[in-house]
């Protein structure tokens, strides 16, 4: 939920860049830095994103940001935000060009409802349950001064909804900001959150329907203050990247390993490498992408947060590829 430091000068000077491809050999990622247009020609306003490969197609959702950024004023930190605008939804079937299917999550005008404008929808991530044939989506839902700390549910029939609500809780009964979703082979689904008041990341496992916290969850960094978790799997083992906490100000991203998602998990240093390195390329993680038949490869997305103006924020899409049991951030392909 904390941002990324971006002025308004440093906004406008991110040139929107098409989607690029880097190769090394035979291997190519789309490399994204600063804006991306969907096929109409129109900015993708997906943030806080996450993927679902499903079927010929990727499917890209995100939060919508749209309108005036203001400050809420009596919060005791930088708390800019605008409407929350729901959940929009793209689709690709090449990381490249992508093609907007609508809001797939749209805001409530019920002023008490989790879904209501003035209020957040954060961080949305979507997996699908054979068993039940349901897509079931997961974000952060909260307050504008953000001390409800609670994450709500949502299911549909379609990959590009229309997304019912279903609910909000704090899963396991502790509260709950930035988020990540992952499913693992065996069909489990895991609920990553920030908790403790940011200062532990919990890892809950999912009921068979993904509609509720089991009951059964693990502490991951307990005192680390560790957000906008990502977590993926490579091999036997079970890696997350996350962001510390610092405000609105850059910082280095850290992962994590674990020989199962409920751990133990052992924190570890930078993934990133190149120039910016330190500060995630002024970024924020948000997702790792599996890149189907490349098994040693991955898809790093995060934000490019501009807190003055929430509605040109962009994105940072890099390549991700494991290296002798760690993952790799490439930044030397960012352009120069």
């Amino acid at each position: 939920m904390i941002r990324l430091l971006a002025l308004r000068l440093l906004s406008t000077c991110l040139l929107m860049l098409p989607v690029a491809f880097a190769g090394e050999g035979s291997t190519h990622f789309p490399v994204v830095v600063g804006q991306l247009l969907d096929s109409q020609g129109n900015p993708v306003n997906a943030h806080g994103a996450g993927v679902l490969k499903h079927g010929d197609f990727f499917y890209l959702y995100g939060e919508i940001k749209k309108g005036e950024t203001t400050l809420v004023a009596r919060v005791g930190w930088e708390c800019y935000r605008v409407p929350a605008g729901g959940v929009a939804c793209y689709r690709s079937k090449d990381l490249k060009n992508w093609e907007f299917l609508g809001v797939a999550l749209k805001p409530q005008d019920d002023k008490f409802h989790d879904l209501n404008p003035a209020r957040v929808i954060e961080r949305p991530k979507v997996i699908f349950n054979a068993r039940t044939g349901k897509f079931v989506m997961w974000m952060h839902v909260d307050s504008e001064d953000y001390l409800d700390a609670r994450a709500g549910v949502a299911v549909a029939d379609k990959p590009e909804g229309p997304y019912t609500y279903v609910a909000g809780l704090r899963p396991n009964g502790y509260m709950a900001r930035d988020l990540g979703l992952f499913q693992d082979d065996d069909g489990q689904a895991y609920l990553i959150t920030a908790s403790e008041d940011n200062a532990t990341l919990h890892v809950s496992q999912l009921s068979e329907d993904y509609l509720r916290p089991s009951g059964v969850f693990a502490r991951a960094f307990p005192g680390q203050f560790r957000e906008a978790p990502a977590m993926f799997k490579h091999g036997k083992t079970y890696y997350m990247i996350s962001s510390g906490c610092t405000g609105w100000d850059p910082n280095p991203a850290a992962w994590g390993s674990a020989p199962s998602p409920l751990g133990p998990w052992t924190i570890h240093d930078n993934p990133c490498t190149g120039p910016d390195a330190e500060i995630t390329y002024r970024a924020q993680s948000t997702y790792v992408l599996p890149l189907p038949g490349r098994p040693d490869e991955f898809l790093f997305l995060a934000d490019r947060w501009n807190k003055l103006d929430l509605e040109d924020s962009r994105y940072l899409w890099l390549p991700l590829r494991m290296r002798e049991g760690r993952p790799v951030i490439d930044g030397t392909v960012i352009p120069r």
